[in-house]
């Protein structure tokens, strides 16, 4: 989501006259877009900016922080970061233009205050839809669908940094989607902190169906986009229809992203997550039922307060059921203004390690085994770039969401090829061509 927000906040600036720049001591202007689920992304934001301040450039950059830190510290970082000249918060996104006029005519008067806007804004989340000129997108593009939370995990800062859920019309969606094909986007990824509880209250379900599952039936019929995924969704809103959209809509990627948290159901409960492991298990088998190969990721909070070892084991043992592929496996830790910051329990700073690396291992396991059953298979890839080491590489990925390597000419990128796997490893397959090409 912060690399959608930070592309329409470049497109912003690029419309009003400013030029981008590849290295940052030759701009006059820093932006730091930040994020606030985790303390240590926190501490490096704050730890950048003061970087960019005390250097030894001349004239020192304008350096302004955006973003979720923005919103969760407002004028407190005024205090950190001497010399900050603009602090905007999570709904201002579209306004940066006009925030770094009133910074340069301060500068001319010598005022030393920094701008600094947190307000809330209506309609702020039918600003980020625009994207960089058509030379600079790629094969894959972000779509932002909604912005906000209303599930008030105890843990989780979001709901104060991204306000309520707000919801974009579907038919500004549709537009904004078919303006990517027209310029060469063949996937689309759908973003919200709560993707699949879009138009929850809103607009109506249809048929049995909820606003999110029918505005992927709608994407699914624009000619031209091959691909749709979404993230991050909540186990809460994976409805039946959302499950059987899994199975009816062959676009629909062979992957989804189910945050776990934890298999234990007295920490889930503690966590505010409103279902049991038991639910949580009952819609992995559907997916998998309904979409045979499906791989599945996950998030998981390690270390949460009055997490014991049986909750612990609990986690494990849901995680080899579930049998995920791929993770995001935190190590909790202490957010301001959260329910969860009142706790008492709280976890050593050892243990919330051990339990992190162990699940860590059982992750490279699980991942490892899930690529190596791959091998010598074919499976359909969307290239879409060179590979970052290049070596004559092309990288793409899988309906099922994983990267890998082709040897190709640059001419590739954009077609969806069939591959032979004929090696892995934990987190990249490599593959060969088979002449067919299944997508131009």
């Amino acid at each position: 989501m912060n690399v959608r927000d930070s592309d329409a906040v470049a497109h912003n600036l690029l419309t009003n006259g400013y030029e981008l720049v590849d290295q940052e001591n030759s701009a006059d202007i820093v932006l730091l877009n930040t994020c606030s689920v985790r303390e240590q992304a926190e501490l490096k934001a704050i730890g950048k900016a003061r970087n960019l301040l005390s250097g030894t450039n001349a004239p020192k950059p304008a350096v302004g922080i955006m973003g979720c830190m923005a919103q969760n510290r407002g004028n407190q970082l005024e205090k950190e970061i001497p010399g900050i000249d603009l602090i905007i918060g999570t709904q201002k996104f579209h306004r940066i233009a006009e925030y770094l006029k009133k910074i340069d005519s301060q500068q001319k008067a010598s005022v030393a205050s920094p701008v600094i806007d947190i307000a809330p804004e209506i309609n702020s989340q039918n600003a980020i839809k625009e994207h960089p000129p058509k030379k600079q997108l790629n094969v894959s593009a972000f779509v932002s669908i909604m912005q906000g939370c209303n599930m008030n995990c105890s843990f989780c800062i979001v709901p104060k940094t991204r306000g309520s859920e707000r919801y974009r019309e579907m038919s500004d969606i549709l537009d904004e989607i078919t303006h990517l094909r027209n310029s060469g986007v063949k996937e689309i990824t759908l973003l919200g902190q709560i993707v699949n509880a879009y138009g929850r209250g809103v607009f109506p379900r249809l048929d049995g169906k909820s606003p999110f599952v029918q505005l992927l039936e709608k994407i699914h019929k624009i000619e031209g986009i091959e691909r749709i995924r979404f993230t991050s969704p909540h186990p809460v809103s994976f409805g039946r229809d959302l499950i059987e959209a899994f199975r009816q809509l062959p676009k629909l990627g062979k992957y989804a992203h189910l945050p776990m948290q934890s298999g234990s159901n007295r920490i889930l409960k503690s966590m505010n997550r409103p279902y049991t492991i038991e639910r949580f298990m009952s819609i992995v088998r559907n997916l998998r039922e309904a979409c045979p190969g499906i791989r599945l990721s996950t998030d998981v909070i390690v270390g949460y307060p009055g997490e014991s070892e049986e909750d612990f084991k609990a986690t494990k043992n849901a995680f080899v059921e579930a049998g995920f592929e791929m993770a995001f496996i935190f190590k909790y830790s202490i957010r301001t203004g959260t329910p969860a910051e009142s706790l008492l329990d709280q976890i050593p700073q050892e243990v919330k390690e051990d339990r992190n690396q162990k699940l860590l291992k059982l992750l490279e396991k699980q991942s490892k085994e899930s690529n190596n059953s791959l091998l010598g298979q074919k499976v359909r890839v969307l290239v879409e770039s060179i590979a970052k080491k290049g070596n004559g590489d092309l990288m793409g990925k899988t309906e099922c969401f994983r990267k890998v390597l082709i040897k190709g000419q640059e001419d590739l990128i954009g077609q969806i090829l069939e591959v032979e796997i004929e090696d892995a490893d934990t987190f990249t397959l490599r593959g060969a061509l088979q002449n067919k090409l299944i997508i131009r």
